[in-house]
């Protein structure tokens, strides 16, 4: 198993990143990671470029154009090994398991609270978030800081 993306909301590109198993266990509807179906190859064209061995170097030199250079594209990539956003806990008081998020916390507390399987806690930034699976019926304040 792998720390994957899972996109919740295109246009805030907010997304959470987990374990899509550990992330399914608190959900009632399926989560895709964003790389199912989304890993491809593409090409693109390298210009030609000069490049100096060092900072002030006098004698430069050039490499020449490359077409048709491949590479992979994958829309769950993240840089190193860490994994990026603010932590975040889901505990049913059961199983408590880990997750960071990018983007607003707003629409993933909205998210969570909406598709939450069972009475759950989302703890985020030293607060505490008490959850009914109701699926979103009951009102619910988010703290803003």
């Amino acid at each position: 198993m792998a720390i994957e993306k899972h996109t919740i909301n295109e246009q805030q590109k907010t997304a959470i990143f987990g374990e899509t198993a550990n992330l399914q266990y608190f959900l009632k509807t399926q989560l895709e990671a964003d790389t199912v179906g989304g890993v491809e190859t593409r090409t693109k064209n390298i210009p030609a470029r000069s490049v100096r061995r060092y900072v002030g170097d006098p004698n430069p030199y050039n490499i020449g154009a490359v077409s048709g250079a491949r590479y992979v594209y994958d829309p769950g990539r993240r840089g190193g090994s860490a994994t990026p956003g603010k932590e975040m806990i889901l505990d049913d008081g059961t199983e408590r398991r880990s997750f960071t998020y990018v983007g607003s916390f707003v629409d993933v507390h909205a998210f969570i609270l909406g598709d939450a399987k069972m009475d759950l806690t989302l703890y985020s930034e030293g607060d505490s978030y008490p959850m009914k699976a109701t699926g979103g019926e009951a009102a619910q304040t988010v703290k803003t800081r």
